[in-house]
């Protein structure tokens, strides 16, 4: 068994998926890399089987027809045979210390029982078209360079979230979870995330900037533009995380653990707000009534949490009045943009 498999979901990367390879082949034999090719129309394909020739017993090329991100994970989750399973995209790249670093921690838990369930790590953001970046750290939040449970973790503030780039899961219990991301839909990394958290009850955070994400593309999903054309994928998963935290399987899995239950709790609310941010910065007759259909999916699954949610500061913002002036949403959504840091 390996001790890490790496899943590249990879969609017409031609142009930059050799140097998101490159830094994680630094790994050796310990790990595995999944390209998994989604389809693509370019050159990709032809990339990630020259790749696996060039490095048999570590990197596997997996042909796909289109599914989208969620479908790609699920392909790489499908075939993983590492331990422990992380998601890197095909136009980031890892930090070759703070690779090694994880291998070590991760080689260390291998054998233990219970098993370690989640290994977190800093990230860092790198806006291109800005030329600057900035570093997504958990000091505060979280004991350092042990194992922890949910009882030991601290609040986190508004802004400071666990994402995809940040964790690596034991395999087993992603499987476990039953996670399954949906297919042709783009934000489902909080998906990813959020879904698999009450199956955690071992952690451990390691001080480190491991994962190097870059944005600032006008063709990314999370610049302004395109999360505006992609709102109806934005409020789907919006909806799926409604489901699950509401469903009560996940809060009886979740039963005492407060920190785990604020902390999801913080999470659900500012992916409500980024879609209804973005719905009041568009201002389209059908996006304001997504917003408002978004906010009464909410009560019709759960009253008490919705208003919990609506009596608190992002809720009443984001549930005002259709004609609020242009510069007041302007100004939401930048307090959106700055909480959540999307682009």
């Amino acid at each position: 068994m390996k001790l890490l498999s790496i899943a590249v979901p990879c969609y017409n990367s031609e142009g930059y998926m050799e140097n998101c390879i490159r830094s994680l082949l630094v790994g050796g034999e310990e790990v595995e890399i999944l390209i998994v090719d989604d389809g693509s129309s370019d050159g990709t394909a032809k990339i990630a089987d020259r790749l696996e020739a060039e490095h048999p017993g570590i990197i596997r090329a997996i042909h796909q027809p289109n599914k989208g991100h969620g479908g790609a994970v699920n392909t790489g989750l499908e075939n993983a045979a590492g331990l422990y399973f992380k998601v890197v995209d095909s136009d980031d790249k890892v930090r070759a210390s703070a690779y090694k670093s994880i291998l070590d921690v991760l080689r260390r838990f291998s054998g233990d029982e219970p098993a370690l369930d989640m290994l977190i790590s800093n990230f860092v953001y790198n806006k291109e078209d800005q030329n600057r970046h900035s570093v997504m750290e958990y000091r505060r939040c979280l004991p350092a360079g042990r194992v922890f449970s949910w009882d030991e973790a601290n609040r986190f503030p508004v802004g400071k979230y666990i994402l995809m780039h940040s964790v690596i899961f034991r395999t087993q219990m992603l499987r476990d979870s039953g996670l399954k991301l949906p297919e042709h839909t783009f934000y489902v990394d909080n998906i990813y995330v959020f879904n698999p958290l009450p199956y955690v009850e071992r952690m451990y955070y390691l001080d480190v900037n491991f994962y190097y994400y870059f944005i600032g593309r006008e063709d990314q999903s999370v610049h302004e533009d395109v999360m505006i054309r992609r709102l109806d994928q934005q409020a789907r998963v919006n909806r799926i995380m409604i489901d699950h935290f509401t469903d009560p399987a996940c809060q009886e899995m979740i039963g005492d653990r407060k920190t785990l239950r604020q902390y999801m709790f913080n999470y659900l609310e500012i992916i409500t707000t980024v879609t209804s941010v973005l719905c009041l910065r568009s201002g389209a007759p059908e996006h304001l009534q997504l917003r408002d259909e978004t906010w009464e999916y909410l009560r019709n699954r759960d009253e008490a949490l919705w208003k919990k949610m609506r009596r608190r500061i992002l809720g009443r913002a984001m549930n005002v009045n259709r004609h609020l002036p242009r510069r007041a949403v302007v100004a939401l959504y930048l307090l959106a943009q700055r909480i959540f840091s999307f682009s």
